[in-house]
């Protein structure tokens, strides 16, 4: 497999897969830009090196063909800003005849941005015409695209087998891996995993995954409430999957039988009602009374969880510990986070991941102060998991 640094882009024309698939507001201004940020470097380094880009991505999920809230060139200024003012030529097809004469026309230096890939069916269905016609487009093939990289699509996996040499990753998803295996393969102790969210369904395969490779786990956010009942607690409202109660147990005691230790909440931030001004208390998790429900992590468990983190030298955070939009049960994430940044300044290495968590680092402006922070939050649960992802392996072979 080619090395990324190794390869000599001179007087080629690289087609790289990114994920731009970046959130917009009404006025289709990009939100969060820290997909395409991420993806510049790549860009950049083949730019330097005398080469040319073409750029194909997919955003949000239409249906039916092109829709014009789903087109990418609303991404351009802020990728223009992020390729320090280069400017980027945008075609608005990716396979026509315009967009063929259009990347058959680029020259070194320039980057070539073609339109949303999904405004074909053929590439969710991983067409190899589509992924054929996609190809014309470069001497190379760079995959860049860690949150599609769980996806067997034309322009993610088929493609690279247009180019049997001439394929790579992109610094993106070259950092994202080494960032993975080194929770998974750590040799540094201990490894603490903290996984939270709404619901265990959602994450038990991970939780069940991560136990071998370290020492403690911390179980926070609404998926707390199912472990808390199945041991015997009474959770009043609070979110809870009975069906699930059986796997909880079985979770902890697979846990017990391989020494890692579970972290669960030993008290909670309660309301009244899912509002942000209901009325709410603190007691302990395993007694919250009927009527009411757990919204946040308690003060008591704030203060355990935060010195736990600090002390440990491999960290993952997946999922929130509360309801953090709103602001009356933030406090939980929010030390969490901060309880990240002081254990990164002591040498830890960080891995943030998941769309909630990579939002609320966002959110409190603290992305910058931990070791990774992930663009693929179901690429990077699976890649934990132990899957083989088709964007992974078409690279590697």
């Amino acid at each position: 497999m080619i090395r990324f640094d190794d390869y000599d882009f001179k007087g080629k024309k690289a087609l790289i897969r990114v994920d731009f698939n970046v959130p917009l507001n009404d006025k289709r201004e990009v939100t969060d830009d820290n997909r395409i940020r991420a993806a510049a470097p790549t860009i950049l380094k083949i730019l330097k090196d005398g080469g040319s880009v073409v750029l194909m991505s997919h955003l949000g999920r239409p249906k039916d063909g092109p829709e014009e809230k789903y087109s990418l060139k609303h991404v351009i200024p802020v990728l223009e800003k992020h390729l320090n003012g280069t400017s980027v030529k945008f075609v608005d097809d990716c396979v026509n005849d315009d967009a063929r004469k259009a990347s058959s026309q680029l020259k070194a230096g320039e980057v070539l941005l073609l339109e949303n890939l999904r405004f074909y069916k053929e590439e969710t269905a991983g067409d190899e015409f589509f992924a054929g016609q996609l190809a014309e487009h470069g001497d190379c093939y760079v995959n860049d695209a860690f949150g599609t990289a769980h996806r067997a699509h034309a322009s993610t996996t088929v493609v690279a087998n247009f180019f049997p040499k001439d394929k790579m990753f992109g610094y993106l998803i070259e950092g994202e891996i080494e960032s993975i295996d080194k929770v998974l393969h750590s040799k540094e102790k201990p490894v603490l995993a903290i996984i939270g969210g709404a619901k265990v369904s959602s994450k038990i395969t991970i939780l069940e995954s991560l136990l071998p490779n370290v020492d403690h786990l911390i179980i926070g956010g609404g998926m707390a409430y199912t472990f808390v009942k199945a041991k015997g607690g009474t959770i009043g409202n609070s979110l809870v999957e009975d069906d699930y109660l059986e796997t909880a147990l079985s979770l902890l005691k697979k846990a017990e039988a391989k020494g890692v230790q579970i972290h669960l909440p030993s008290d909670t931030r309660i309301a009244d009602d899912f509002r942000e001004d209901a009325s709410t208390d603190v007691c302990p998790t395993n007694a919250i009374p009927d009527g009411w429900m757990g919204l946040d992590i308690g003060p008591d468990t704030i203060t355990a969880f935060v010195e736990l983190i600090t002390k440990c030298k491999i960290i993952l955070w997946n999922g929130p510990m509360g309801v953090f939009e709103m602001d009356a049960f933030a406090k939980g994430t929010i030390d969490v986070a901060n309880a990240l940044v002081t254990a990164t300044e002591k040498g830890a290495f960080t891995l943030v991941g998941g769309g909630d968590s990579v939002a609320a680092v966002n959110k409190y402006k603290l992305a910058d102060k931990v070791s990774y922070v992930s663009t693929g939050g179901g690429a990077m649960l699976e890649y934990l998991e132990g899957i083989e992802l088709p964007g992974i392996a078409a690279i590697r072979g």
